[in-house]
């Protein structure tokens, strides 16, 4: 492929990486800190699967399928002012490789294996188990339909989080802008008149005195508080002990519960409907869990799966999920529909969590709104009562 050579070694210059020739077989898997400079977003993943699968689905064989993907990815600028042919895609060396990979005689999934920090084990395994069924195509397409599923759901709950912490910022800057600037120059006024001051400008001027005194103090507190939160959330108790509070916040701890469990039963239900066993599906649903808590209760029902118990069951030991969830896997396993249950109650709670976030949404914004018209009324009250006063003395 001489087209694509050119490309792959120029990005790889650009990385301070040596530029091996993609076609040489037998080269070195590409290191951690290579993939990483080269991780996608969720979305591009998403995108990858579905055109792959549409050309598989359309009758083109593997290795055309993935040269088309490249071309695709090469001949499009991404940027404004982006020469034709050079791409800002940070897939299209990756599938560069995948595909001589493929060409030499490794299956898809090894190739993809090659680059875990990149493709997670979810996607690789549904690629091998698509491979192993002769059913890549549908496989894919599963696979994109979770990835999709995934930024949409994310993507609202960030939203549902983003808006109030917009407004908390707003609503401090303007705070800080007063007690910085206005209240300090209108109180020096006050002091000079020598006049007993009503409680709440005392009170103003006290938060405004210790806020301009202690000013590196607050920072260094903020900073350091930051700091540790970081430091405890690198380490391993200190992950599983903020999911467990995340998962316990007013409001939005519901709404986080509930986007963890339509992970996971999307997750299991998609891997077992792709011939995944369920003990290997659920060792994926752990390593790709976001929520250390979720991970462990994952980790149960794996236990009590190979111990022989059923998966309702298991799922019940937990305590962890609601009474709907288990009896919809028992149903399942009834009918033996399992996969169709787990997908199920995935949608159950996609649709729940839509309806958080809009719930959300319109309670939080005039909840804010009321909390920084408080904050903002106290201060101009505290400013204009002395104002009456002294009009009403004069």
């Amino acid at each position: 492929m001489p087209a694509v050579e050119p490309q792959i070694q120029l990005r790889l210059r650009r990385t301070n990486a040596p530029a091996r020739p993609a076609s040489t077989p037998g080269r070195a898997p590409r290191t951690q800190g290579q993939d990483l400079l080269r991780r996608a977003s969720t979305r591009d993943l998403s995108r990858l699967a579905r055109q792959l699968s549409t050309l598989l689905h359309a009758g083109m064989p593997l290795v055309p399928a993935l040269s088309a993907l490249v071309e695709q990815m090469q001949g499009t600028p991404q940027n404004r002012g982006v020469r034709w042919g050079y791409s800002a895609d940070p897939l299209a060396p990756i599938v560069a490789r995948v595909r001589d990979d493929v060409n030499a005689g490794s299956s898809l999934a090894e190739a993809l294996g090659k680059h875990p920090h990149l493709f997670s084990p979810l996607f690789v395994n549904m690629v091998a188990a698509g491979e192993t069924s002769g059913a890549l195509e549908a496989v894919l397409a599963r696979l994109a339909d979770i990835l999709e599923k995934r930024v949409q759901l994310t993507g609202k709950v960030k939203a549902a989080v983003a808006y109030p912490a917009m407004m908390a910022v707003v609503a401090v800057g303007v705070v800080l802008f007063l007690l910085s600037f206005v209240v300090p120059s209108i109180s020096e006024l006050f002091v000079k008149m020598n006049q007993e001051l009503p409680l709440p400008t005392r009170i103003l001027i006290g938060i405004s005195s210790f806020a301009r005194s202690h000013v590196v103090l607050i920072l260094v507190a903020v900073g350091g508080m930051v700091a540790a939160l970081v430091g405890l959330a690198r380490t391993q108790d200190g992950r599983r002990w903020m999911d467990r509070i995340k998962l316990r916040l007013p409001l939005f701890g519901p709404l986080f519960f509930k986007l963890e469990v339509a992970r996971l039963t999307r997750t299991l239900g998609t891997l077992m409907n792709s011939g995944i066993p369920v003990i290997t599906a659920m060792e994926i649903s752990q390593k790709i869990s976001q929520n250390h808590v979720m991970t462990e209760a994952t980790e149960h029902i794996k236990e009590g799966v190979h111990r022989g118990e059923t998966i309702a069951n298991a799922v019940r030991a937990t305590g962890l999920f609601p009474p709907v969830v288990f009896h919809v896997i028992q149903t399942g396993q009834m009918t033996g529909t399992v996969e169709d249950g787990l997908l199920n109650i995935a949608e159950m709670y996609d649709g729940e969590v839509e309806a958080t976030v809009c719930t959300l949404t319109a309670l939080l914004e005039p909840m804010i709104l009321l909390l920084m018209g408080g904050v903002v009324g106290f201060i101009v009250l505290s400013i204009l009562l002395p104002i009456f006063e002294i009009n009403q003395a004069l």
